[in-house]
This record gives structure tokens, C-alpha cells and sequence, in this order.
């Protein structure tokens, strides 16, 4: 991996618009250049990344296990998701601060032992209220790991090298999916859907002692904030009075939404629509996940530094849309009767254009934010899930027999994220800039 120093100088895309908080020295991270561009530390930050999808991925072949298991209706079930949603929402807000003021270490291993508590406590649910309550306390933990390890990448890589490690990342993030299900799948072949969570349970348990064992501080004493409650505010304040920052996690959240109402809805769409085993889907869904990593390391070894990120990102949505809007009729039948195959064509390029769109959206928000790293990730992440936990529950709102309310909600979610890119990051007033700087 490219070791970068100190990140002084200004990213290769930023806008000419700057944020409103000042920005000081970044210092040197105190790790040698093995241990920073090391394949243990690289593994352990996919690790934490991938801990979302695996907490719900792997969960949903066993939704409608679920829902006959506890007599709730489907709808009632899938709050079990959007709870787990809604928690790593929130918790990011809270950590990704506390992670600016104590450093990247102590509140990650406090969220992961927090994490494997609560998921070994959801095997034992007997209702679906309670295994809700503590979805969401699993949700509220995990967030530590996705905000910190995005922190963590910030404080060690700027620009270009910034996107192509979260591209790289996303070999070990992006297998998550896939592997997921596979195991859900597996695990309900010898036990039923407790036995998912106790598999989570050691996951996290693992992931916890690789995180206490190989993963140093990155944050040094001189780059943390001193300030308390009001002061996070103020700098999340001052972040999102930043149009261009604020664009960009709108753009990534309603991006994240449309590929959370595929998450959410594809269990009931493939199994019960159109009668896919529980295997099947699995082996659909991993499909699928393997055209998002394919696509992201095109991005991260192939366009990135070669093309403009905000050129790449651009066509990245129009592909989603595209792919919304030919789901949209083919469940709505305007085609006439259509099989898995279609479904499952249009949800792979779905899926795939998320290599470009999601890594892209992370390194061109961060990028302008080297002085609050992890309120910065807090922000991303808090409005990537808040947005999914809505969306999430509205793909039911009709039922299991029909895709037409993921269809429609996938299609208004990417002309949102669409609509928040060219209104408030404006990519053509940046390309303008700098033709203009290389003019001078």
C-alpha cells in the first residue's frame, strides 16, 4: 500500500467553497511505515467495516424463519433491521466525537465488548419486542467500528491514496455480503435462527482480540479536540454549514438507502415472490456482491487518479438510476410477466455501481475534513443509516407479494442522492477551478 505523509496539502478534487472550521497541521501518525501499510492492520480496519453487513446479512436468510418462529408479521420482523440500523446510526454520533477527544483505541474496544454481549443476548430473545430492544444495543455498539475504522483510514491517507484504500477495503467489507447469507444460510440447515446470532457472537468476540491485539492508536495527544459536548456540536455544526461535505453525505446516504431497501426487501422478494430457497438467495445475494467488489477495485487500480472522482461518481449514480427504474417496470409489469432472471440482472447492476458510488462518496467527503476526522465519519455514517432505517420498513409497506415498494422506494432514493450531488457539491464548479488554476 502507498505509505503518504503529513496531509498538508489540498486534495485533488476539494471545491473552491472550504469549510467554515479551521483546519491546522496535521501531525505525523505515530506507526512505522510496516506497520501502517500492514496487511494485519489493512484486514483489521475491512474487519470493522464489514461488522454492519455481517450483523444484518447474515440474519436474513433467517427472516422468515423469524416471523413464523415469533407469529409477527413480516413488517414487524424487518423493525428487528431497522432497529440494528437506527442504533449504529445514533452510536456513530456519540463515538465518532469521543474518538476526537480520547483517540481511536478505547472507545472501539469498549463498543466491540459492548457488541458481543448484546448479540449473544439476542439468540436468547423469546419475543420480537426484545430481540428489537436488543438489535438495537447491538446496532448502538457496532457503530464504533465503522466510525473509527473510517477515522482511522483518514488519519492515515489524504486524496487519491484516501480512495483507493477504501476501495481496497471493500475486497474484505465487500466479501461480507457474500459470505454472510452464505453462513445464514448454512447455519440454518443444523440450527435455527438463534444459532445465526451465536455465530455473530464469536465474529465479534474474534474481530474484538484482533482489534486489542494489532491495531495501534492513530490519533496522537496533539490532534485530539479538548472540548466537551458543546464543542462536538459546534464542529458538526461547522461540517454541515460546509455545502459542499453536506452534499456529499447526503448523496452517500441516499446512495446507502437504495442498496439498504434491496437489503431489506430481497429475502421476502426472492423467497417469496418467486419461491428461491433460502440457499438460493444466498448464492443470488453473494452474485451480487461480488459485481460491488469487481466494480470497486476497477475504481481503486484502475480510475482513481486517472479520473476524476466526482466524473466516476457521476456515472456511478446514473447507473443505479437506471437500474431503479428498470426494476420499477418490470414489477410493476409493464413488461409483462418476468422471472428471478430479469430481478436478479437489474439488482446485480444495482449492486455492482455501488463500487464506484459508495467508496467515492467516503474519500471525496472526508478529503475535506482532516481536522475532526471522526465527527466527520460520524456524519457520514449517522445519515447513510438513519436513512436506510427509514427506507427499510417502507419496502413492506405493500406486503410480501409484491416488489413494487422496493422498486419505488430504491428509484426515489437515487434521484435524491442524484439531486443532493448536482445541487450542493456542483462537481462542474470544481472541474472549472481547476482548469482555471492550470491556466495560470
Amino acid at each position: 500500500m502507498p505509505e503518504r505523509g503529513p496531509a498538508t496539502a489540498p486534495s485533488h478534487d476539494s471545491s473552491p467553497d472550504s469549510p467554515s472550521a479551521p483546519t491546522p497541521p496535521i501531525a505525523t501518525v505515530p506507526l512505522t511505515a510496516a506497520r501502517r501499510t500492514s496487511l494485519l492492520v489493512t484486514f483489521i480496519l475491512g474487519g470493522l467495516t464489514a461488522l454492519p453487513p455481517l450483523s444484518m446479512d447474515m440474519y436474513l436468510p433467517a427472516l422468515p424463519q423469524v416471523t413464523d418462529a415469533l407469529h409477527s408479521p413480516a413488517a414487524t420482523v424487518q423493525l428487528t433491521l431497522t432497529a440494528c440500523l437506527a442504533g449504529m446510526a445514533l452510536g456513530q454520533l456519540v463515538i465518532g466525537p469521543m474518538s476526537d477527544k480520547w483517540g481511536r483505541r478505547r472507545p472501539l474496544l469498549t463498543g466491540m465488548v459492548v457488541y458481543v454481549l448484546a448479540t449473544a443476548i439476542c439468540a436468547l430473545a423469546p419475543t420480537t419486542e426484545l430481540l428489537i430492544s436488543f438489535r438495537l444495543l447491538q446496532g448502538l455498539a457496532g457503530a464504533a467500528a465503522i466510525v473509527i475504522a473510517r477515522a482511522v483510514v483518514r488519519d492515515l491517507y489524504d486524496g487519491d491514496e484516501m480512495a483507493r484504500f477504501f476501495s481496497t477495503l471493500m475486497l474484505i467489507s465487500g466479501a461480507a455480503p457474500i459470505i454472510a447469507p452464505l453462513i445464514g444460510g448454512q447455519v440454518l440447515r443444523f440450527a435455527d435462527w438463534r444459532g445465526v446470532f451465536l455465530v455473530l457472537t464469536v465474529v465479534g468476540a474474534v474481530l474484538t482480540l484482533m482489534v486489542w491485539r494489532g491495531l495501534g492508536e492513530t490519533l496522537p495527544p496533539e490532534r485530539r479536540h479538548t472540548g466537551g459536548v458543546g464543542s462536538a456540536l459546534r464542529t458538526m455544526r461547522g461540517l454541515l454549514g460546509d455545502r459542499v461535505f453536506a452534499g456529499y453525505t447526503l448523496t452517500g446516504g441516499f446512495s446507502f438507502a437504495v442498496l439498504f431497501s434491496y437489503i431489506s426487501a430481497s429475502p421476502f422478494v426472492v423467497q417469496e415472490i418467486y419461491g428461491a430457497s433460502p440457499q438460493a438467495f444466498a448464492l443470488l445475494f453473494g452474485l451480487n456482491s461480488v459485481g460491488l467488489i469487481l466494480v470497486g477495485q476497477i475504481n481503486g487500480k484502475l480510475l482513481v487518479g486517472r479520473v476524476r472522482l466526482d466524473k466516476v461518481l457521476a456515472v456511478g449514480l446514473a447507473v443505479v438510476t437506471a437500474a431503479a427504474v428498470a426494476l420499477l417496470l418490470m414489477s410493476t409489469g409493464v413488461f409483462g410477466e418476468v422471472g428471478l432472471t430479469p430481478i436478479a440482472a437489474a439488482l446485480f447492476v444495482l449492486m455492482s455501481a455501488m463500487g464506484v458510488v459508495l467508496p467515492n462518496t467516503n474519500a471525496q467527503a472526508l478529503m475535506r475534513t482532516p481536522h475532526a476526522a471522526g465527527s466527520a465519519s460520524a456524519l457520514l455514517g449517522t445519515s447513510s443509516f438513519l436513512i436506510g432505517a427509514i427506507a427499510s420498513p417502507l419496502v413492506g409497506i405493500a406486503g410480501e407479494d409484491t416488489a413494487v415498494p422496493m422498486a419505488v422506494v430504491q428509484l426515489v432514493c437515487a434521484l435524491l442522492a442524484v439531486s443532493a450531488f448536482l445541487g450542493l457539491c456542483r462537481p462542474w464548479q470544481s472541474a472549472s477551478a481547476k482548469a482555471g488554476l492550470a491556466g495560470v
